[in-house]
Order: structure tokens, then C-alpha cells, then sequence
């Protein structure tokens, strides 16, 4: 999914390379408009555009100037020069961007900007280029008839129109571009965080780092290894190991009594010198019964 992502989001420099080259085509190219006279369409015809105006004469030549003829462009026709010009500008930053992603996601690592970020700003220059795109071929259609001359378009005028059809296409692209790059995987430059281990089946098992977790029969808190069945099981023998190694506090004399014959008094089977310490939390406790023996 993310190898698809990063197609797209070539092809979307790709195509912006394409906008660039038209629209400086567009810009470049002299005859925008043919104007020819109503009078000898055949004595004085020629073409103009933006910055220049040139008419032709005999042999093939021209004569080019803004005094050459009596037909006059109007001011629009320089002004949409001009916002084209600002156009192609805008499109040669977003080329510079382009180069800018492409390193990002060949390297992986950021470059200058934060990857979506560069990715809205690309966002903006496509929509604002498909704009300027959109008003300058407005601005040069104004242009008319003007002082006996009637006027038709040029080539560069229906490469004015391929570029806005090219820039609404780019602009559609980035938009989808800007969007997948906030989705999951879509940042080449962000490294995800490996997903957090989870306990199954042990309701008795609490995550590290909210409190101490313990079974009710031993009282004993699980191991540190993060695996709560492993606890569990080594609790009891825990319990037990450490039972023999508490200190007990003597009884009221000191002194060793004789422990009485086999067969008198009554025995505790259940009790033994390794019996598990008095804890009301576990599930044993020692019970010792003393009895007073008579000699016969």
C-alpha cells in the first residue's frame, strides 16, 4: 500500500514537470493573435501577442514593433502575459517542491520541510497555477476587432487552454496526494511504532507501570518479565522456598523441652518444620496444638 502511495505521489511530479513545460511554451511563444485588415487582408496581416507585435511583408519577411501597423492590442493582452508569466513561476516552485518529495521518499528522512506540509504547499501553488492559468487565456479573449482590422487566436492561446485543462488535473491529483499523505503509511518520512504487546486470557494479569500485580493465595508480586502466566505458576514455589528461610521468634522459654514419645499426645500431621509461615492472605496456615504429657 505505501509502495502505491509513493507511485502517485510521482506521478504527481511527473505531471507537474508536464504543466511547467507547457505553460513556459505558452508564455514563450510570440503569436498569441492574427490580425488581418478589412480593407487587403493579403497587404496587411501579421501576429501579436504579449510582448511584441510583428507584421508580414513581401518575401517572407517581417516587421516587428508596436508602431509597424495601425491595429493596437488592447491592455489585457499584456496583462495576461503577465499572469501567465506569474503561472509558470508558481509552477517552476512546485517543481522545486517536487524534487524536494522525491528525496523524501527515496531517503525516508525529512528534507527541509515536514512531508505533509510540503505536500499542502504544492497543494496551494496547483490551485493558485490553474487559476492564473484560467485568467490569463480570460484576459487575452477580450481582445476584438480594433481601427479596420478583425483578429483571430493564435497557437499559444489553445496552449493557454491545454494548460488549464493540465493544471486542474494536477490540482485534483495534489488534493488527493495531500490526503493520502495524512493517512497511515502515507508519510514516507515517519517511522511507525512497533505495536504493543497485549495480555490474553489472564484477568489477573495488570500492564506494568500501574501498580504492583499479585495473586490472593500466594501474596507473592509477579516477576518482571512482563509474562503474567509465567508469574503465576512460579509463585507457589516461590512461596515455599522462602518459607524455610524466615527467622522464627522463639516461643516464652528458652529452654529446649523434650519432645514427647511417639504414640503420646496428639499429632498434627498436617504440621512440619517446613510448613509455609502464618499469612492470611494464602490459603494454608500452620496449626500447632500443645498438649502437657504425664510421665506413668
Amino acid at each position: 500500500m505505501a509502495n502505491n502511495k509513493a507511485l502517485y505521489s510521482i506521478a504527481v511530479v511527473v505531471l507537474g514537470f508536464v504543466c511547467f513545460i507547457v505553460g513556459a511554451i505558452a508564455v514563450g511563444l510570440p503569436n498569441w493573435g492574427y490580425f488581418y485588415s478589412l480593407v487587403n487582408p493579403n497587404y496587411e496581416q501579421g501576429y501579436f501577442g504579449p510582448w511584441n507585435m510583428c507584421k508580414k511583408m513581401s518575401y517572407n519577411r517581417e516587421k516587428c514593433g508596436a508602431d509597424v501597423s495601425k491595429f493596437r492590442p488592447s491592455e489585457a493582452v499584456h496583462i495576461a502575459g503577465v499572469v501567465a508569466a506569474i503561472g509558470v513561476t508558481i509552477l517552476g516552485v512546485f517543481c522545486v517542491l517536487s524534487v524536494l518529495q522525491l528525496a523524501m521518499i527515496s531517503s525516508k528522512e525529512r528534507v527541509g520541510f515536514k512531508y505533509t506540509h510540503l505536500v499542502m504547499m504544492k497543494l496551494a501553488l496547483a490551485l493558485l497555477a490553474a487559476l492564473l492559468s484560467i485568467a490569463a487565456a480570460g484576459l487575452f479573449a477580450v481582445q476584438g476587432d480594433d481601427r479596420g482590422f478583425y483578429s483571430t487566436r493564435g497557437e499559444a492561446f489553445y496552449v493557454q487552454i491545454v494548460c488549464i485543462v493540465i493544471n486542474s488535473l494536477l490540482f485534483i491529483m495534489s488534493l488527493y496526494d495531500a490526503l493520502f499523505s495524512r493517512r497511515v503509511g502515507g508519510d514516507p518520512t515517519s517511522v511507525a511504532d512497533p505495536p504493543d504487546g497485549a495480555t490474553i486470557n489472564n484477568p489477573g494479569f495488570k500492564e506494568a507501570g500501574r501498580g504492583i500485580s499479585m495473586t490472593d493465595a500466594s501474596g507473592k508480586p509477579y516477576s518482571s518479565n512482563g509474562h503474567g502466566s509465567v508469574g503465576s505458576v512460579t509463585t507457589a514455589a516461590t512461596t515455599l522456598s522462602d518459607a524455610s528461610t524466615i527467622t522464627r521468634s522463639p516461643l516464652r522459654s528458652s529452654l529446649k523441652k523434650p519432645r514427647p514419645p511417639a504414640g503420646l499426645g496428639i499429632q498434627n500431621p498436617g504440621y512440619s518444620g517446613h510448613s509455609p509461615p502464618l499469612n492470611r492472605n494464602g490459603s494454608q496456615k500452620k496449626v500447632r496444638i500443645q498438649t502437657h504429657s504425664t510421665e506413668v
